[in-house]
């Protein structure tokens, strides 16, 4: 199972960590208790991505004057759906949901299950998603 420290799960959703000791007070984020600390399971901060990401107006952004070649989106997977060869990998990256698809064996060698922190590295087509070791 994978669990977040409220630091870290505040900054994936991309609030503060008061914010998200507030949300879990008013009961909208359950929180576990890991060694004395308040976390979160990752399963849960999924539902909170996705909850949160859909509360976000949707804005155009201006285009960037300079623009890199490769952007990283650091999020955590909310959905992951595997055959025999190839596996779709569902991201949430703050209010982005990003879907790559990536070989079975890929997927299995990196243990990618609902809530386990990864990072969507993107050139132009290409999604391919790494583990912080």
């Amino acid at each position: 199972m994978s669990k977040y420290r409220m630091r870290d799960a505040a900054a994936l959703l991309g609030v503060s960590d008061d914010t998200l000791r507030r949300w879990a007070e008013a009961g909208r984020v359950t929180v576990i208790d890991d060694g004395g600390r308040q976390a979160i399971d990752g399963v849960e901060l999924v539902r909170v991505a996705e909850e949160h990401a859909a509360s976000i107006p949707v804005l155009v952004p201006t285009p960037p004057a300079l623009a890199s070649a490769r952007n990283r989106f650091v999020g955590v997977v909310s959905r992951i759906v595997r055959d025999e060869v190839m596996a779709q990998v569902e991201l949430q990256c703050g209010p982005n949901r990003i879907v790559s698809l990536i070989s079975r064996e890929s997927a299995d060698a990196l243990e990618l299950e609902p809530g386990v922190l990864a990072v969507a590295s993107v050139k132009a087509t290409n999604v391919s998603v790494e583990v912080p070791t």
